[in-house]
C-alpha cells in the first residue's frame, strides 16, 4: 500500500473525492497508488489536499505485513522440543515457517543458528570421542560432551526469545544466513 493510499484512507476519502479536493484527475491518483512516481504539481496538490508534508508523501511503499513477533518467538522456542534430536530442531521451525508463511530475516536467522549448531554439535561430539580414546578417559566424558553443547543451545534459544520480546531482534545472530 502506498503512502498516498494510506493517507487517503485515513481521511476516509475515495479517489474521486481526493481528485475533486486536489484538482488532480482520478486516473492520476490511480496511477500513483499503483506505484507511479509522485512529483511536481501533483505532489504539491495532493499534499495540500491531504494536509500533510510533501516529504512524507514521497516515502516508499509502506510495509504490507508487520512481523508477528509472538510467532517468531514460538518458531525459536520450537527448537527446544527437539534439542536432543538435532535434525528435528531444524525441521520443526522450518515446517512452522512454511505453514504460517513467516519468511523474514529473524526466522531465517533462527533456523540458520540451529543448522550451524547441529553441525558443530556433531563435530564437537566426534572430536570428543577421539580425544577420549587418545587420553583413555572414562564414559562420563561422553555425557559431558553431549550435555555441554545442548546447554549452550538451550541458552541461545532462551536468550534469543527474551531478546525478541524486549528488543524485537535476536541476541545471538549470524552475519549471514544459511537458508
Amino acid at each position: 500500500m502506498t503512502k498516498l493510499k494510506r493517507e487517503r484512507k485515513k481521511l476516509n476519502l475515495t479517489q474521486e473525492e481526493l481528485a475533486e479536493k486536489s484538482g488532480i484527475s482520478v486516473r492520476s491518483i490511480q496511477r500513483i497508488e499503483a506505484g507511479s512516481k509522485l512529483k511536481g504539481h501533483t505532489l504539491k496538490a495532493l499534499s495540500k489536499a491531504l494536509e500533510i508534508d510533501e516529504d512524507s508523501l514521497l516515502e516508499k511503499r509502506v510495509k504490507q505485513k508487520e512481523l508477528n513477533y509472538t510467532l517468531i518467538k514460538y518458531i525459536n522456542l520450537s527448537s527446544i522440543l527437539f534439542i536432543v534430536l538435532p535434525p528435528f530442531n531444524i525441521i520443526v521451525p522450518i515446517v512452522i515457517m512454511f505453514a504460517k508463511k513467516e519468511f523474514n530475516n529473524l526466522t531465517r536467522q533462527i533456523v540458520s543458528i540451529q543448522i550451524l549448531w547441529t553441525f558443530f554439535f556433531i563435530i564437537f561430539f566426534l572430536v570428543g570421542i577421539i580425544i577420549k580414546k587418545w587420553f583413555l578417559l572414562n564414559n562420563k566424558v561422553n555425557l559431558i560432551l553431549l550435555l555441554l553443547p545442548i546447554i549452550f543451545n538451550l541458552f541461545i534459544i532462551i536468550r534469543n526469545s527474551a531478546e525478541i520480546d524486549k528488543q524485537k531482534k535476536l541476541y545471538v545472530k549470524l552475519n549471514f544466513s544459511i537458508i
